[in-house]
């Protein structure tokens, strides 16, 4: 395990939790903090919501400022409860793999899944490699699209600044 994981919890939520917003990052944050207080090795760096009907990663501004903050270094492992949340497609899955784990400061990620989870970080059955491997053929297939699906995620963090 590595020394010190900065995590992000992340977490998408449908656009009908938009009149409850403050309840529901709220509890999200909460539930954030009370996963990693007990792991030492693991501080939360910051809870990213995203309460839209957007589907595509480059519309949710909540997961551009965890891609950006990825980026930066503020954090090394992405925490959430499930695949879906990441992303909503098979497309955006495979390009986010590919997309965070080739920057050049490794970034983890866990799912909490119960019959699909994800922890890069014990990586038992190699999956960071295997993810990796698989978003690489899927990209392989069509390289145009992913090109210009980091464009649009470009072009967004560069309005971010």
């Amino acid at each position: 395990m590595n020394e010190n994981y900065r995590v992000g919890g992340y977490v998408k939520l449908a656009k009908l939790w938009e009149r409850k917003r403050v309840e529901a990052i709220q509890l999200h944050e909460e539930y954030y903090k009370q996963l990693f207080k007990a792991t030492p090795d693991m501080e939360l760096v910051d809870v990213y919501v995203d309460i839209t009907g957007n589907k595509n990663i480059w519309k949710r501004p909540g997961m551009l400022q965890l891609i950006k903050d990825c980026q930066n270094k503020k954090v090394n492992c992405i925490a959430t409860q499930t695949k879906a949340y990441l992303a909503a497609n098979t497309e955006d899955f495979f390009f986010i793999i590919y997309y965070l784990f080739t920057l050049p400061n490794r970034i983890d990620l866990i799912t909490e899944d119960a019959d699909y989870n994800i922890n890069t970080i014990v990586n038992a059955e190699h999956q960071r490699e295997e993810l990796l491997a698989a978003a690489k053929k899927y990209i392989s297939v069509e390289p145009a699209r992913y090109l210009e699906w980091v464009n649009k995620i470009a072009d967004k963090l560069s309005m971010m600044e």
